[in-house]
């Protein structure tokens, strides 16, 4: 029901709100436990294998998230803040540039993984970071 809400969009928002928060902070968590850019990548390497693609209902979650902002421009605000929460705390081991473009990588992954009959392994997925990382 959306009697707590004045709208449906206000409903979305706030339920994916919720949802990037959680992602961006168990994110956070990882990249301030990195000591060093290697560990960065295995830990990049298990955010995405064990947070993102390890709990179905959270992979779908994201996937619908990114389909919503794209129909819906004011949920755009919710991806845009996990973007830069995201950007923030690869900046901890990446420059600026470089953590730009693993988070579109890591995004890429996740819309490969969940629509893929043949995803990648966690092998295959630390290759691509390794070279976008180096």
């Amino acid at each position: 029901t959306t009697y707590h809400f004045a709208s449906i969009d206000e409903l979305l928002a706030a339920a994916f709100t919720r949802h990037a928060e959680a992602a961006a902070s168990r994110f956070e968590a990882r990249m301030r436990a990195a000591c060093g850019r290697e560990a960065a990548v295995e830990l990049l390497v298990e955010h995405l294998t064990a947070d993102l693609l390890g709990s179905p209902r959270d992979l779908v979650l994201s996937v619908e998230l990114y389909v919503a902002a794209a129909r819906r421009p004011a949920l755009r605000a919710v991806t845009q803040a996990w973007m830069l929460r995201s950007r923030r705390a690869l900046e901890l081991h990446f420059d600026p540039v470089t953590a730009r473009e693993l988070d579109a990588l890591i995004e890429g992954l996740v819309l490969h993984s969940a629509l893929s009959t043949d995803p990648m392994t966690a092998e295959q997925i630390r290759h691509a970071i390794r070279r976008f990382a180096r």
